[in-house]
């Protein structure tokens, strides 16, 4: 009686140890399984052939210094807040930049300064850091004067690509290589997160210079000048033709007499 009473309390034990163990093989198996879908998630962008890299020829930028261009002492600045992933941004990078460095910057009227809201717009988009990452990868061009030649390589590039994946680290890189780049320089300071705060400093000043209840969106444009020892701002939102910008500035030169 007591062999068959342990037999029966040896077999439910070794079934409860089979239980055990296979729960066990069940919970490594799920955490493994969730393991490998976060790695290929963060591997995924990393191993997808970027898209090809579009060259240009830019164009040369009046006293370019920077993200600025223009002189110095121009009687009006020009700050853009805009977004390498916007095509409205493209737009006015397309068919006003142009007209405005030919009639305004270029003959010394207007100091223009380009800075990234990137971040603002990809900020409703979770987890989409690329606008900011664009920016950052302009700024280092800068370090080897070259940040207009990247600020058009970008806009160029991001035509005809999704968004998600335009401006990948990846293809960043293969960006800045292919505008002749010291590529260790700028992975060193891309890589190594240089300008971020610089990015994020942007957006600040984004944020405070639209008016209360003003409507932010990309490109906003703030003009700063002064008239009668008053320093004077007016705004533009949105990618307007150049005649909009030209009816603003004549008039601002007009009250300052630099005509």
């Amino acid at each position: 009686m007591n062999v068959e009473k342990k037999s029966k309390r040896q077999l439910r034990r070794e079934q409860v140890q089979k239980k055990q163990s296979r729960n066990r093989l069940g919970t490594v198996l799920l955490i493994t399984l969730g393991a490998a879908i976060v790695l290929y998630a963060i591997l995924a962008p990393t191993l997808r052939p970027i898209a090809e890299v579009v060259t240009i020829e830019s164009r040369q930028r009046y006293m370019a210094n920077d993200n600025s261009m223009g002189d110095p002492n121009a009687p009006i600045q020009i700050v853009e807040y805009s977004d390498f992933q916007c095509p409205f941004c493209d737009r006015h990078y397309i068919e006003t930049e142009p007209l405005l460095e030919q009639y305004y910057i270029d003959t010394g009227k207007v100091l223009f300064t380009y800075k990234s809201a990137g971040n603002w717009v990809s900020a409703q988009t979770a987890g989409n850091t690329e606008s900011q990452d664009a920016a950052a990868a302009a700024y280092c061009a800068g370090d080897q004067n070259k940040f207009w030649e990247m600020h058009d390589a970008l806009f160029e590039n991001n035509r005809d690509v999704e968004n998600q994946g335009s401006f990948s680290n990846a293809r960043l890189k293969a960006i800045a290589e292919a505008l002749g780049l010291d590529v260790n320089a700028f992975n060193e300071c891309f890589d190594g997160g240089k300008y971020e705060d610089r990015v994020q400093q942007d957006l600040k000043d984004f944020t405070a210079a639209v008016p209360a209840g003003g409507q932010q969106g990309t490109p906003y444009f703030v003009l700063t000048y002064t008239a009668g020892g008053e320093t004077k701002t007016d705004f533009i939102n949105g990618a307007l033709p150049f005649s909009e910008f030209q009816v603003k500035l004549e008039a601002i030169l007009n009250e300052i007499g630099a005509q």
